[in-house]
């Protein structure tokens, strides 16, 4: 590993955990890339080297976070895919709830919505998969998920996953 690999880790993973204490104090739209850079102790010219803007950041982190996610439910059954989602958004739960919670982004839940729709796609019959029904699981993930953050995560991964999935459930048949 190069040191300037080494060094571009480090300068993203300090701007990314500056961001999220920036959100969990201030909330995601009084933060600027000024007030990122100095709580990171990194230039600006260090972070347009990485991102955009701080939109691009959130994105790399979500997609990050997707593509690992994506990694970790491959193959298996449903329940143990969502459950192993769940975890991810346990293990990540500072950054997901800065982000959904009361001072979040509207940006960023829009697209956790369009991506849990996303996801739910596969397990639909192909006259639900182009219907309303996705986007009301998005919206109901993103929901449950917010939820659960919110109070503090009061059930296990696994426990959120199943009640998530009978919640699912029901919609999917509903509309059978």
């Amino acid at each position: 590993m190069s040191r300037e690999n080494v060094r571009v880790r480090r300068t993203r993973k300090l701007l990314r955990e500056a961001l999220i204490e920036l959100i969990e104090e201030r909330g995601f739209e009084s933060v600027t890339v000024g007030a990122i850079t100095e709580r990171a102790l990194v230039s600006r010219a260090a972070f347009y080297r990485n991102y955009r803007d701080k939109y691009h950041l959130v994105e790399q982190i979500f997609d990050d976070a997707m593509a690992e996610l994506l990694g970790l439910v491959e193959g298996g059954s449903t329940g143990s895919r969502w459950v192993a989602f769940f975890r991810h958004l346990d293990e990540h739960h500072r950054f997901y709830l800065a982000m959904l919670g009361k001072d979040g982004s509207s940006w960023f839940a829009g697209r956790m919505r369009a991506s849990m729709a996303e996801m739910t796609t596969v397990h639909l019959a192909p006259q639900q998969a182009g219907d309303l029904v996705p986007s009301v699981l998005g919206a109901m993930f993103v929901q449950t998920i917010t939820w659960w953050l919110e109070h503090g995560r009061p059930l296990p991964p696994a426990d959120i996953a199943a009640r998530a999935a009978t919640l699912a459930a029901a919609v999917i048949k509903t509309e059978q």
